[in-house]
């Protein structure tokens, strides 16, 4: 992964929109509908794109019905986290801000992140401020991605991060795609990290900056195996990217939790099921960025 140079900041008044918002979605018509409600009434005027993943319900019916000027990108099956991907490669603005089926945009919040990536050519994602439910209660990612140990470049606008949460962050097209975007065998959660683990190694920026905001309604009540797709993937992650004796370890770990919790068997036959082909795929982190990583999990354990 090689370093990447800076790209240069987007022309301020181009005819041309400079931000779009991409939303992906299955199966989620009614809070579709109202995520965009908001993301259509943003003063930024943004083109939305709604990637539908292979949806059953009335979904595409509602955006043509009530959001003529939405565009839909139909795809025939569910692609989990890849929709994004179609969804970057479509939309075609120099930068995309991401939306899901129970989130948006603050108004003003698109502006800010607009002058945020001209001002800093190096700044390859942002990962904005989560606001929950109808209390607008911060959510505790903000804390602990403003409390990063990697500390604040020069010449980035915030702390810099290996994390952030998918529907809360803005990027610059092309070092999206460079980077490849989500990767295949996650499919979805915890897909994050191992794009700001990719964007970093190519010398992108990656950074928290709390003055754009997006609002967060996540649906109340548990996810189904949420845990056991969360382990699953990044142990995967650790895979593709890091040391093989960090792999090694980990991969012990969940087997030693297999013989009594049933989430850990479940991660662990789908870590196995990907593991040829994460080996082939494998892509170990620069020393640089390797090192960021430990910083990071390090601060998290108290180390």
């Amino acid at each position: 992964m090689a370093l990447q140079r800076a790209a240069p900041p987007v022309p301020a008044g181009t005819a041309e929109p400079v931000i779009g918002v991409v939303v992906a979605t299955r199966n989620r018509a009614d809070t579709l509908a109202v995520a965009l409600d908001r993301l259509v009434a943003l003063p930024e005027r943004p083109p939305v794109l709604v990637v539908d993943n292979g949806s059953t319900d009335h979904t595409r019916a509602l955006i043509a019905d009530r959001f003529p000027g939405v565009e839909v990108l139909a795809l025939p099956v569910n692609r989990g986290a890849l929709a994004r991907n179609d969804g970057v490669r479509a939309i075609g603005t120099p930068y995309v801000a991401f939306s899901d089926d129970d989130s948006w945009w603050q108004p003003g919040a698109l502006a800010r992140a607009v002058r945020i990536l001209n001002e800093h050519p190096r700044l390859g994602l942002l990962a904005a401020s989560v606001r929950v439910g109808p209390e607008a209660r911060p959510d505790p990612i903000n804390a602990v991605l403003a409390a990063s140990p990697l500390g604040r470049a020069g010449d980035l606008p915030g702390p810099a991060v290996l994390g952030y949460l998918a529907c809360a962050a803005v990027t610059r097209r092309s070092a999206y795609l460079e980077a490849g975007g989500y990767h295949p065998l996650l499919f979805f959660g915890a897909e994050e990290t191992l794009l700001a683990y990719d964007l970093t190694a190519n010398g992108w920026g990656v950074c928290y900056c709390p003055e754009v905001v997006a609002h967060h309604h996540p649906a109340i009540g548990p996810r189904v195996r949420r845990d056991a797709v969360v382990r699953r993937n990044e142990l995967v992650t650790a895979w593709l990217r890091r040391p093989l004796p960090v792999a090694l370890r980990r991969t012990c770990a969940l087997a030693a939790d297999a013989r009594h919790d049933a989430d850990a068997r479940l991660a662990l036959r789908g870590v196995l099921a990907r593991l040829p082909a994460a080996l082939r795929r494998r892509a170990p982190l620069p020393p640089r960025v390797e090192s960021a990583v430990r910083r990071v999990e390090g601060a998290r354990h108290g180390r």
